[in-house]
């Protein structure tokens, strides 16, 4: 499956005639840039873009310009840009909309164009099926040569964003730059080796160790940041003595954490953890998807919060979060979303909390770790293949487990005493999902090995 088309974007192979192809950049940029003008009636037509690491960011960048400005739409191309700055400059240039130009998660070779709405947000399923719709119609209209738009650039948003990070009454830069924290950070060679640095410069961390932070598009290793992909950057903190470790995904929207030992602190528990923190100082609702940790609830109950769960997406978390008014809330892949800054994930601010958590705390971070509910996930996937029908095999998995509590806001949650599976189909990436969490890792192993091979006996 060389091109993906989700309700928030277009995600695709980059290079050949299949994927994502300059057509395909430029009729659902343009359709995006049409939904933008029909629905919105304001004189202020512009659109903000940037760009993560990779190296077909600088053609994308190019089309999606081009065809906008051709509907007589103003550009602001932040060039490289991680993803929260790109919402953050949305809200902060009053602008239409933005496209984000980043594969996230995917390996070098791919490429996407996600949308946002005038509020900085990723788009929700009705937005993102009429941009769909658009783009098979083709219905645009093109504006004349004297009205076409202008492409400005501007690469000062990522100063503006961390000054709105440091202006935050539970950042507290003072306490962080006094603990004199040695900080590694791993940037995999993409816009996170420009952006977490130079935050950390502005927190007053004086010792950093940085690893593939040449945002060059080499990735350094796999992009995603899990346990299996960073023993480098474990080492490094062995080796240099380091107090904390952090690294990020290509876009900078997810965060995962190492402790003082290089041992690696779980993304899960990226977002407990600094739920732990803000919960301390604001009590309040939590929300997260469907797939997240158990330990979020048990974290918000012990401050006399509520928890709630959404279907898994960033947008169906802010939304849930709205909702409940929530102080906190995100996705167990490391995705920390903090209203008092904006609605979308953010590694930069989960950073910056993080360590006034540990500056504040006066504990390692270990013992951070220690101090939270104790849960562990396996994480797991089948590749589909043509003629599998996801929804058939839901169907009948929820029929054999009905004595069960279950969800299927999002595929199937199946709850067990200790334990519970969580089985979809991926909205990234052409794979059935698997994730299960038990108190014991062995368990929760053996319950993903048993409903693999189930789904398997099924198919």
């Amino acid at each position: 499956m060389d091109l993906i088309k989700s309700i928030s974007g277009i995600r695709g192979k980059t290079g050949g005639n299949t994927g994502l192809t300059p057509f395909n950049i430029a009729k659902f940029s343009t359709a995006f840039g049409q939904y933008l003008l029909n629905t919105q009636k304001d004189n202020h037509k512009s659109i903000v873009i940037g760009r993560d690491g990779r190296k077909s960011g600088e053609l994308v960048a190019s089309i999606i310009s081009n065809s906008l400005v051709s509907l007589g739409i103003n550009v602001i191309d932040l060039e490289y840009a991680t993803t929260p700055t790109v919402e953050m400059a949305v809200i902060g240039e009053e602008a239409m909309g933005g496209i984000i130009i980043s594969a996230s998660h995917n390996l070098m070779g791919w490429n996407a164009l996600k949308f946002l709405t005038n509020q900085g947000e990723i788009f929700n399923k009705e937005q993102g099926e009429e941009v769909l719709k658009l783009a098979d119609s083709e219905n645009f209209f093109f504006i004349e040569e004297n009205k076409i738009g202008k492409i400005t650039k501007d690469n000062s948003w990522l100063d503006k964003h961390i000054e709105k990070i440091m202006e935050l009454k539970l950042v507290d830069v003072e306490a962080i730059a006094n603990a004199n924290l040695k900080v590694a950070i791993d940037g995999i060679n993409s816009v996170g080796g420009i952006a977490i640095p130079e935050l950390l410069r502005k927190l007053g961390v004086k010792e950093i160790e940085e690893l593939n932070c040449d945002n060059s598009g080499e990735f350094a290793h796999v992009p995603e940041p899990l346990e299996q992909n960073v023993s480098d950057l474990c080492e490094l903190i062995k080796e240099k003595k380091c107090d904390v470790g952090f690294v990020v995904d290509p876009d900078a929207d997810r965060l995962a954490i190492i402790d003082e030992n290089g041992k690696y602190f779980d993304e899960e528990y990226s977002l407990v953890s600094i739920s732990d923190y803000v919960l301390q100082n604001k009590p309040g609702n939590t929300a997260s998807n469907l797939s997240s940790t158990k330990a979020l609830a048990d974290v918000t109950k012990k401050y006399n919060g509520e928890y709630y769960a959404s279907a898994v997406g960033e947008i169906n978390v802010v939304e849930k979060m709205k909702k409940v008014s929530a102080v906190i809330g995100g996705e167990g892949n490391g995705g920390i979303i903090y209203p008092g800054l904006h609605y979308g994930r953010d590694a930069l601010v989960g950073i910056a909390l993080f360590l006034s958590y540990l500056a504040k705390s006066e504990k390692t971070v270990s013992e951070i770790k220690k101090s939270l509910p104790e849960y562990h996930i396996s994480k797991n996937k089948i590749e589909l293949t043509d003629g599998i029908d996801i929804d058939k095999i839901l169907i009948i998995l929820k029929e054999k487990y009905g004595d069960n509590e279950i969800i299927d806001i999002d595929g199937v949650k199946i709850f067990f005493e200790n334990s519970w599976v969580h089985l979809r189909k991926s909205n990234t990436e052409p794979i059935i999902r698997i994730y299960t969490e038990d108190i014991n890792i062995d368990k929760a192993n053996e319950l993903a090995n048993r409903f693999i091979k189930e789904i398997k006996e099924i198919i």
